[in-house]
């Protein structure tokens, strides 16, 4: 439990679709925290497997949401409507956390009163086996939006925000089937510093054929966050500078991928617009 008296409600969020095969270790790893000031929100969406039957053994502990089958983005966005903390942590239904997860986050939201959001390390799990993750994987604290460019250093698993965050950067966009997640956090840490706690408090695990940050042709949703990002009035002149040579790469490096696979009008669309850009920016 914190050191501090200050114990504010936690609105734990688990999104998920046809993962009742891994749902049970994630709900099990929410109810074992030694911080127990929190209401568990499951937002089910449209699974067809045995996802109802095994929230409802949970009925005293879960708040058990279903909607039709909207997306992960949607699914975050109910939870988040309809939660009552004044802190948000979510979990991934395939990922799980260790005791401590919640008790530490509130410790240092006490300790750090300005602090918006914070993120713990994190255990990978691919296949059964422990992997470490690659250098370019490594998280950093702080204003961390210039390396957060290339890829997602943020874990939703990890987090923990203050609810009002979401006013100020909205919510997850729901156009979005995947990179949601990359999406957010380029809202949030071109304003915001993301806080690190270094300790492995959640474990994140791969290697399953339904993980989403494992499909293919995933820049284009990354170029689509890039090209709003940049119409914003967030970014410093860095910061522009930044995300303007990230999406130029991006642009090329996914219209490779289209010419290698025989998608030349697509190619030569993201071609195009890195020439563009390049125009622009001279």
């Amino acid at each position: 439990m914190p050191k501090n008296l200050n114990t504010p409600l936690v609105s734990v969020i688990i999104p998920t679709y046809n993962r009742a095969w891994a749902l049970k270790k994630a709900i099990d790893s929410v109810l074992e925290q030694n911080y127990k000031n929190f209401e568990l929100i499951v937002v089910d969406d449209g699974s067809t497997d045995d996802t109802e039957a095994l929230v409802t053994e949970y009925a005293k502990s879960v708040k058990f949401v279903q909607q039709p089958n909207l997306g992960v983005s949607a699914a975050r966005n109910k939870g988040i409507s309809i939660s009552s903390g004044a802190l948000i942590s979510f979990l991934d239904s395939d990922d799980y956390w260790e005791p401590e997860k919640l008790s530490a986050q509130v410790e240092f939201f006490n300790t750090n009163p300005d602090t918006l959001i914070c993120q713990t390390e994190e255990i990978w799990i691919r296949n059964g086996k422990k992997v470490n993750p690659k250098k370019k994987h490594k998280k950093l604290s702080g204003m961390i939006f210039i390396p957060s460019l290339a890829l997602c250093l943020i874990s939703p698993s990890a987090v923990m925000m203050r609810k009002n965050l979401f006013a100020k950067v909205d919510m997850f966009d729901e156009s979005l089937p995947a990179c949601e997640d990359y999406d957010l956090w380029l809202r949030v840490t071109c304003r915001f510093p993301v806080h690190l706690i270094e300790t492995p408090l959640i474990v994140k695990t791969g290697g399953h054929d339904d993980q989403l940050s494992a499909a293919t042709g995933l820049d284009k949703y990354r170029i689509y966050s890039l090209k709003k990002i940049l119409k914003s009035d967030f970014l410093t002149d860095s910061q522009k500078q930044a995300a303007e040579n990230m999406l130029k790469k991006k642009c090329r490096l996914y219209a490779d991928g289209c010419m290698k696979h025989g998608r030349k009008t697509v190619a030569t669309y993201y071609y195009r617009l890195a020439e563009e850009i390049e125009n622009t920016g001279k």
